[in-house]
């Protein structure tokens, strides 16, 4: 239809839940997980092989944890970047090696996705979630020993029932400061632990 000289399309109504913004249709990806000797030029060679690279860079947060955003041309570059790249190990023999015990292995494997705002990622979270509602009670821990780990302090807490996860947070020198989280799958599991310790 025409009004003026401007072209409009008239389309029928769909509810928010029912459409798929850009879930398709992206360029722009995220990527995390990766080693510290990466470059923006190896990055972009990398991707490169797979679709037109239009723009790419690497940030780091205020932890000193880097990632990067890599911009195809097309969305079938994109998507396939993601099929072939995301969850591989891009580490060397001797960084696997030196991986500490109770690390979570995930946690290296490269991570490429589509880039997404901060309301699309706790969208998708709350989807994730059973009934919309986050996962699991946590639990602050103190007056751990500083020797205390991740494995430690589940273990310590593995037999008031399923943990979905266990964290004793740890100063640079990689000694625990002293208190942490244990976060249990049920409301009743994580009562019988507070009450029972």
């Amino acid at each position: 239809m025409q009004i003026g000289d401007k072209t409009v399309e008239v389309h029928a109504f769909r509810k928010r839940n029912e459409r798929h913004p850009g879930s398709t249709d992206f360029t722009n990806l995220y990527i995390k997980n990766f080693g510290k000797d990466m470059t923006e030029d190896k990055l972009k060679e990398m991707f490169a092989t797979l679709g037109e690279v239009t723009s790419s860079c690497i940030m780091e947060d205020k932890f000193g944890r880097k990632f990067a955003f890599v911009n195809y041309e097309k969305p079938a570059d994109a998507k396939k970047a993601v099929d072939e790249l995301s969850g591989k190990d891009l580490r060397t023999d001797e960084q696997k090696e030196a991986q500490k015990e109770g690390d979570d292995a995930d946690s290296y494997l490269f991570y490429v996705g589509r880039a997404m705002t901060k309301a699309e990622r706790a969208k998708e979270f709350r989807q994730k979630a059973p009934n919309g509602r986050e996962v699991g009670v946590n639990l602050y821990v103190k007056n751990l020993d500083e020797d205390t780990t991740d494995a430690t302090l589940k273990e310590l807490f593995e037999p008031f029932g399923s943990i979905a996860s266990a964290a004793a947070t740890k100063d640079e020198k990689g000694k625990c400061r002293g208190f942490g989280f244990v976060c249990f799958g049920s409301p009743d599991e994580a009562t019988k632990a507070v009450t029972e310790m």
